[in-house]
């Protein structure tokens, strides 16, 4: 099911999708959106998917994680091989399998990526034979930017990863914890709930970067770019009606059609 919404969504809303790896309860990619429909893919995702779980599960309460949304910038291919090689070592790092290619649920194998589409069928669950959706959809992984070719990024996705699972398994060694094991997650009831919480008010990052100066000049960016906004904002609501949004402006533009400055 996930898959399948994934790949209606994508091709929606024309996302690019590189890398990704669900969870139970939240998932995480590295996507390219060309065309600034972020928002409206991830909510088409995130309720289509909830809801046909939910409805195959027999539940009616929330599906994902609350507050699991983060969406956040990588500035430099470095950074985007950083974030794939922790995407794809999520259930290594969750103490679930010792190597995330023996992870049972959604996750993307680098080879994979640059490779043909992959095609899913509607899930008959849920889904109408007769309904708006497609009785099949194609998923495409492809290379993010930044990369002379697929084969480049997979070889340096390839590396990062297997160094990252090193040292989550040594991690877990030295603490005296054993990894879950597929037969017992696949064994979980989809209906328990952790016995400890998460620990609240954490950071949630909109950039990362390696490189500080780099670092530094997204930040001012982004920090000019609220500035801009929250005047445009303030204009608007004393009946400027020419005000003009700063690029990469989203609910205004397109509940309210705001004129927007182009993207440089």
């Amino acid at each position: 099911m996930f898959l399948y919404v994934l790949a209606v969504a994508a091709q929606r809303f024309g996302i690019r999708v590189h890398v990704v790896c669900a969870l139970s309860n939240h998932f995480h990619a590295v996507v390219t959106d060309p065309e600034a429909r972020l928002p409206k893919f991830k909510q088409l995702l995130d309720s289509l998917v909830a809801r046909a779980l939910n409805a195959s599960l027999g539940r009616v309460e929330a599906f994902w994680s609350p507050s699991s949304y983060s969406a956040v910038t990588l500035i430099e291919p470095r950074d985007i091989i950083a974030k794939a090689a922790y995407v794809l070592a999520n259930p290594v790092a969750a103490g679930l399998v010792r190597s995330g290619r023996e992870w049972p649920g959604v996750w993307s194998a680098p080879e994979t990526i640059g490779g043909p589409p992959i095609k899913i069928e509607r899930p008959a669950h849920f889904f109408r034979k007769n309904g708006p959706l497609p009785s099949s959809a194609e998923l495409e992984l492809t290379p993010p930017p930044g990369f002379e070719s697929a084969t480049e990024f997979r070889e340096q996705l390839v590396e990062a990863l297997a160094e990252l699972e090193r040292g989550e398994v040594l991690k877990a060694e030295s603490e005296g914890r054993k990894f879950l094991g597929v037969k017992r997650v696949l064994a979980q009831n989809p209906r328990s709930r952790p016995v400890s919480a998460e620990p609240l008010r954490g950071l949630n990052p909109r950039i990362a970067c390696r490189d500080k100066w780099k670092r530094i000049e997204a930040l001012g960016r982004l920090i000019a770019f609220l500035r801009a906004y929250r005047e445009a904002y303030r204009k608007l609501r004393e009946g400027v009606r020419d005000v003009v949004f700063p690029a990469g402006t989203y609910w205004m533009r397109v509940a309210h059609g705001v004129d927007c400055e182009p993207f440089p």
